[in-house]
């Protein structure tokens, strides 16, 4: 036993106080009046008598009661191991990756059985806790102190196709520590890859009342080779002009001459040797890719020979079909049209097919069938066309829109109805032009700014924004590429023409890019890859669907990988699986999505041993010993509220017995 205070033992030195009181405050004499004292005889009388105690009860109790009053106030403790346990226990968190790299060998079976045997160190007052975890972790069950039911819960961890993120297993455990009001001692099993830890060290920092055991599944690196990605079009409309580039990863020391091969639909159709060099990678071309229309399931293959033949394999989608046809109305002159279809033939996957149609033509045309209409320097609208392009836009249509002084003339942008102020002209002999001066970089018709460097602008009309979004402003800050919402559709607007007189945009070589880059947004064909990571979401709506479409999607197993109910409400999926996940929409615009784990899995290079001990060390509870199951642990319990309660029944019992002594002595009076 102890005191944390122990200078108010002084306080015991009032102890002499009731002695005073009981002692030397007894004996009394009171003087009397007398006549004369000569017949009285002097004698000694003893004290003896007088210094015998009185009233022992009440003697004893004031004393204690001082005495319990200065140890209360020194605060006395122990060091009590029953009181220590009464804390409660710890949260034991068993944190299994089951990432892609973990389907190699037995690793995954060799970490569920560590797992196990990690369960012998949960102590009756402690949880346990299962967990897998990938790029995100996923809780097998709930807190438990049932182990039969742990074990189950470690037995029904599956091998994913996910990224290990030992990021997010930081923040998990950091979360539990404040959900569980408990400490936390995580123990991982995993095999310590060097791509599972965060750019920033940070990140992975584990917190106070957070104590990390690694149980790793692997002792060093593995030599690997892996087809690391594959570049390839969505879509294809001419097969002559396909290419498709596979890059060969080597790590690990491997290196050595592969065989690649291209498969489509199952069936290979090509091959090449290739060779890599050790910890490097390298590059193989195929030309030329006879696919049949539709969707097509691509993959690249290697054979490798190695220990881990899961990433010998890359899967890609792609599309064939026919070029988009693309209407194109224009008046008298024809330079535009020149202009515009030579940007077109010339694009990067020869996407569309360009037909040319006078303002009275088009008005007879479907437009539905086009992908999107061009209407340059068009003056002469009838009614007919008028209303065609409304509905045409309204409807999920798109319009590029090129204004001249003929479309000027009629003092509103077509479908948009935007209002043409006037028209600006600077000549060409002077310096008076104007150039393109702040270009909004997200929008794909200006985010390549070098496709308008130097280009000059000698006439240029004044459209009023109103609502539209401004892409491009020149040197005086005049809008000269504008894009308005109009319905489901759009209506992009340039303030020249697309001939090389209003301007020498199509003697540069950024034209042709700007018309692709223009079309294919006008088109809407998006530009993903024709491949997707992993754990990656997938948008499901582009906006024109019905409102409550049901959109459905199928796994690479073909079940269903959205309810009833989500297929019509749904905005976008995680793709959690390798393979082709199939998109249908109610429009027919359906999708194949090929989809291949995170490559950082296939560098099997270990953490550092002195970067995991930086790690562990970032948890309060590392820098402290850990108590095995069934020792003691030792902590100073403090313990003064006891004493206090003792002196308050003592002051009780004090003035219970002072009262009776004193009546006692009143009755003998």
């Amino acid at each position: 036993m102890g005191f944390l205070a122990p200078w108010f033992l002084a306080g015991l030195a009032a102890i002499g106080l009731p002695i005073w009181l009981h002692l030397l405050k007894q004996h009394k004499t009171t003087p009397l009046p007398f006549s004369s004292l000569m017949f009285f005889e002097r004698r000694t009388q003893s004290s003896i008598k007088h210094r015998r105690l009185r009233y022992l009860l009440l003697f004893a109790l004031r004393t204690a009661l001082i005495a319990l009053l200065a140890f209360a106030f020194a605060r006395p403790f122990i060091n009590s191991t029953i009181v220590a346990s009464a804390r409660g226990g710890k949260l034991l968190v068993l944190a299994v990756d089951n990432s892609f790299s973990m389907r190699q060998g037995n690793r995954l079976e060799q970490a569920k059985s560590d797992a196990a045997s990690a369960l012998s160190k949960l102590r009756s007052e402690d949880r346990g806790l299962v967990l897998a975890f990938g790029s995100q972790a996923h809780l097998m069950g709930e807190p438990s102190a049932d182990v039969s039911a742990l074990r189950a819960q470690i037995r029904a961890i599956q091998p994913s196709d996910d990224h290990s993120s030992y990021a997010e297993l930081a923040h998990t455990l950091r979360s539990l520590t404040m959900s569980s009001k408990m400490p936390v001692e995580g123990h991982l099993f995993s095999d310590m890859q060097q791509t599972s830890m965060p750019p920033s060290f940070a990140d992975a920092a584990l917190g106070d009342n957070v104590t990390l055991v690694l149980h790793p599944t692997s002792q060093g690196a593995l030599r690997n080779f892996a087809v690391e990605g594959v570049t390839a079009p969505r879509r294809i409309y001419e097969t002559k002009k396909v290419r498709i580039q596979a890059t060969i990863l080597s790590t690990g020391g491997a290196a050595g001459t592969r065989r690649a091969a291209l498969v489509l639909n199952g069936h290979e159709i090509g091959s090449k040797s290739v060779d890599v060099p050790a910890d490097g990678r390298a590059t193989v071309e195929f030309t030329g890719l006879d696919a049949p229309y539709g969707m097509n399931r691509g993959e690249v293959r290697i054979d490798s020979a190695d220990a881990f033949p899961a990433d010998d394999h890359f899967y890609f989608s792609i599309e064939r079909s026919d070029p988009l046809p693309v209407l194109f109305v224009h008046g008298r002159d024809t330079r535009d049209l020149l202009y515009y279809r030579t940007a077109v033939e010339s694009s990067r996957d020869a996407a569309f097919k360009l037909e040319s149609a006078s303002p009275a033509q088009a008005a007879e045309l479907p437009l539905s069938r086009y992908a999107f209409v061009v209407l340059s320097d068009v003056g002469d609208i009838s009614d007919a066309l008028d209303q065609t392009l409304r509905g045409y836009v309204r409807a999920g249509g798109s319009l590029f829109v090129a204004v001249g002084p003929a479309a000027a003339a009629r003092r509103k942008v077509p479908v948009s109805d935007a209002a043409i102020r006037d028209g600006r002209y600077s000549s060409r002999d002077g310096v008076a032009f104007q150039t393109a001066a702040t270009l909004d970089s997200t929008h794909p018709a200006t985010r390549q700014a070098g496709n308008w460097a130097d280009v000059k602008f000698f006439r240029y009309f004044s459209v009023d924004p109103e609502t539209s979004r401004v892409l491009a402003r020149l040197s005086d800050q005049t809008p000269v590429l504008l894009e308005q919402q109009t319905g489901e559709g759009r209506v992009l607007v340039l303030a020249s023409t697309l001939d090389n007189v209003s301007n020498d945009f199509p003697l540069h070589s950024g034209f042709a890019p700007f018309v692709d880059e223009t079309a294919h947004y006008l088109a809407r064909l998006d530009d993903r890859p024709a491949n997707a990571t992993v754990g990656a979401y997938l948008d499901l709506r582009s906006g024109r669907e019905p409102s409550g479409a049901a959109i459905e999607v199928f796994d690479p197993h073909g079940a269903r990988a959205l309810t009833l109910a989500e297929s019509a409400q749904a905005q976008n999926i995680q793709l959690s699986q390798q393979g082709f996940y199939e998109v249908r929409r109610p429009n027919r615009h359906n999708e194949l999505i090929a989809v291949n784990p995170d490559r950082r899995e296939s560098d099997f290079t270990v953490i550092p041993q002195e970067t995991l001990a930086l790690w562990q060390n970032t948890g309060q509870g590392s820098h402290a010993p850990q108590a095995a199951a069934g020792e003691s642990e030792r902590k100073p319990v403090d313990f003064w509220w006891y004493f206090m309660i003792l002196v308050l029944a003592l002051a009780v019992l004090e003035s219970l017995v002072s009262n009776w002594h004193l009546g006692v002595e009143k009755e003998a009076a």
